[in-house]
């Protein structure tokens, strides 16, 4: 390897440790990789580069804490590392419980005013993609007292009272965010859900009918429709409405799952064998999730 002939003159090359730490890196070898990062370091203290590269490192290796003092000190961009270093910086500060400074990261990445009720809101988005559902209900909350009309803060509080089973809270949000922004397909998806939790089925429908007008190209309204309509055992119209959304989207678990639910309610034995079956191998094969998906 040329890096390693490189690596053996006296002096070493400027950049090799950080190319070499930056291949181990693509390789998703961290500790090979933060080794290399550190000896660059040692030899140019000044390669914010590295440094910014060995905090990303010690993030993806679950080491927050450490990563942030380096993150901190290296302010330039490195595109090369094929993540943003704010939301990096961001994460890392959610899990060691910076709130306020996971804000301003976040809110650096997307150039809102980091006290501001977007920089909230913002972070509360993120902060409920991380699970932390208490940082997000009072980071939302927040953002619709500095400004009580804000798009998509009431459509977060819903999905929030979804994901904690509360179905009534989600509705009278869903419905706030209605009033102000009554276009928002996805938000009529979301209504459509949690009033079909809630078991008001005809109030599901028309929201659902509603999500498909605006947003033809989704399948989630699709979805929820042929789940309706199995519930209400209508196995024809959910075949209908769940077929349409396999032809859209053939790798949806949910829609295979569901239809051979409906196969089977109909007598037909071989078709929702099938249809279980996709299920089960779209199912095995979802790759695990990381937290610096995003």
């Amino acid at each position: 390897m040329e890096l390693n002939a490189l690596g053996q003159q006296t002096p070493e090359p400027a950049g090799v440790e950080r190319l070499r730490g930056f291949i181990y890196y693509q390789q998703n070898k961290f500790a090979e990789a933060d080794t290399a990062f550190a000896k660059a370091m040692a030899q140019d203290p000044r390669d914010t580069e590295a440094m910014q590269l060995r905090g990303v490192t010690l993030f993806r290796m679950g080491r927050a804490a450490d990563a942030i003092p380096l993150l901190e000190q290296a302010h330039a961009s490195v595109s090369s590392a094929n993540i943003d270093p704010n939301y990096v910086l961001g994460v890392s500060y959610m899990q060691v419980g910076r709130f306020d400074d996971a804000r301003h990261a976040f809110a650096a990445q997307y150039g809102f005013q980091p006290d501001s009720a977007p920089a909230y809101l913002l972070a509360a988005r993120m902060f409920f993609h991380q699970e932390n559902v208490p940082a997000a209900h009072a980071s939302t909350t927040r953002a619709l007292q500095l400004n009580s009309t804000l798009p998509l803060a009431h459509q977060l509080l819903g999905e929030i009272a979804l994901a904690t089973g509360d179905t009534t809270g989600a509705i009278a949000e869903f419905e706030k965010e209605k009033q102000l922004n009554p276009l928002n397909g996805e938000l009529y998806d979301r209504l459509g859900d949690a009033y079909l939790r809630n078991r008001q089925y005809a109030e599901a429908q028309l929201a659902l009918d509603r999500a498909v007008l605006l947003e033809p190209n989704a399948t989630g309204p699709y979805i929820l429709l042929g789940k309706l309509m199995l519930n209400q055992q209508n196995p024809a119209m959910a075949a209908m409405y769940l077929e349409r959304a396999r032809q859209m989207d053939p790798g949806n678990y949910m829609t295979h799952f569901l239809l051979g639910q409906v196969y089977r309610t109909e007598g037909r034995r071989d078709d929702a064998a099938i249809e279980f079956q996709a299920a089960q191998q779209l199912q095995s094969s979802k790759p695990p999730k990381t937290e610096t998906q995003h």
